[in-house]
Parts: structure tokens; sequence; C-alpha cells
């Protein structure tokens, strides 16, 4: 059995998802919008799915569209909510999990997506927050994701801008500042997984094709290494079928860059190897 990298990012994605939770995913986002289909059909069945464009409650689209507000993605719905039914929600603590993602991310896991550089005179106007702000504040957990990791300039030391709160920001902590969600649970990127066991990013798996000195060097905040560091667990037979029958266009590629994409593995003998 042989898959490639983006599909196995996807599952790891999917796996951050627990039975019964109500997830939501936020505007162009490919790679969590195909995860949480696969999550609710796979492990999750009783999951309650909240598309992240037209707020459509367990739609069951015949595919995933390249659009986030494709009319398919509202096909057998049981209800589509109001935007402000959801942000209502979201403050109740109803909601249990959002994807989020940012131009930056420190290891707080406080996201950027608003600009880089400095506020008076930014080099790079990102397309902002859309809400995330609000719903990050109060949401139960957040898995947090990036295809960009090696670049280096993705996860940093300090946010230029914090969008999106993670465990701490220079103002406070989550409960100095009275919020009442939990945080970053998950940080997955194409290099590794990280979780936040007290407010900061360790990293706790990785792919068989890197290394931790290889992470250590694009990664710009010191993070501990759990001790019980793993390889990623390879996705299931069934979580790749369910996978590439449902993203047969194959949205989940629009994330990643040509060498990422050329990355394959395979499993023989119950060991992982690169090809």
């Amino acid at each position: 059995m042989s898959w490639t990298l983006d599909e196995w990012f996807v599952v790891l994605l999917a796996r951050t998802i627990r039975p019964a939770e109500t997830v939501f995913h936020g505007f162009g986002s490919p790679c969590a919008q195909v995860a949480m289909h696969v999550a609710k059909r796979t492990h999750a069945p009783d999951m309650i799915l909240v598309e992240g464009a037209t707020y459509s409650i367990d739609p069951d689209p015949p595919f995933i569209p390249p659009t986030g507000n494709d009319a398919s993605l509202s096909r057998g719905a049981a209800y589509s909510m109001r935007f402000e039914e959801f942000f209502d929600a979201a403050v109740r603590g109803d909601v249990d999990r959002m994807f989020m993602s940012g131009g930056q991310i420190d290891g707080f896991g406080n996201t950027n997506v608003t600009a880089i550089g400095p506020a008076a005179r930014p080099k790079v106007k990102l397309g902002g927050g859309g809400g995330g702000c609000n719903l990050a504040a109060t949401i139960g957990h957040l898995t947090l994701w990036t295809t960009r990791h090696r670049s280096g300039r993705t996860l940093v030391q300090a946010c230029d801008f914090i969008t999106d709160m993670g465990h701490r920001t220079p103002l406070g902590s989550r409960a100095e500042l009275g919020y009442t969600g939990g945080g970053p649970q998950w940080l997955v990127t194409e290099l590794g997984v990280f979780d936040f066991p007290a407010g900061r990013a360790r990293l706790v798996q990785t792919f068989p094709d890197v290394s931790v000195a290889e992470i250590r060097e694009v990664t710009g905040f010191d993070f501990e290494i759990a001790g019980d560091l793993r390889p990623a667990r390879p996705p299931a037979p069934s979580e790749l079928a369910c996978l590439r029958s449902l993203d047969s266009l194959e949205v989940r590629k629009s994330e990643f860059s040509a060498g990422e994409l050329s990355r394959t593995f395979e499993e023989h003998h119950g060991q992982v190897c690169a090809c």
C-alpha cells in the first residue's frame, strides 16, 4: 500500500476530531474541509459537521468542490445556520473544535492572518480573520495546521500581528483575559505533529523522511520533544479509500508545494518508508 504526503496530512487532521464533537472550519480551508468529511465517514460518524462558508449542518456532498460555498456542500444538510446563529453557539460553548491556520504561527499557538511586517508599514497584507478571533476565544479546542512549515517563515518566535489567540499573548493567558475556549490542542504540519500539553507546542510525531534536526532548523520557536516521540501512524486502507473517493478532484493538493506533493510512502512488513 502506498500513499502521498497530502493524503497522510489530511488523515492526521481528521484524527484530531473526537467522536460526538461539533466541528467547524473557516473559509479557504481545503485540507481541513476534506478532513472533517473523512472523520465523519470513518471514526466519528456522530460528530456534528458545520460547513465553513454555508454553515450547513451535516451535509452529504458527493465530492468536495474546489470552492467552499458550492451548493453541493449543502446537499442533504439537516439545517443551514444563519451567520449569527453559529457565532451565538460558539459563545455559548456549543462548538467543540475549529480548524485554523495562519501565515504565521508561534509557539503558543497564536496565529496571524492579518499582515506580515511592522503594523505601520506591513510587507504583505493578508486576508484577515473573518471572525476567527471571536470564535477562537470561546470554541472548545483548536486544531491548527500549515503546509508551509519548511519555508522557515511560518512557525515563528512571535507573530507580527496576533489575529487569533492561542494559549498566551503578551497581554496574558486565556484565563487572565477571560477567554473560555480551550485553545490549540494540535498543530499538524507537513513535517510533524505538535500538541500543547502546557500551552506550548511540543513535537509528538514525525514523518519517516524528516529528522528532528530538520524540523528545528525551520522552526522559529524552541519546542520540547515528547518522551514517546514516534512516527505518525500510517493511514488505514479505509481512511485512504474514503479520502480518495470523497476528494476525487484533489482539492487538498492546492495547499501544497510541488516538492511536498512528490513525497510518497509505502508500508512493508509494518515499517513505513519514503519512496
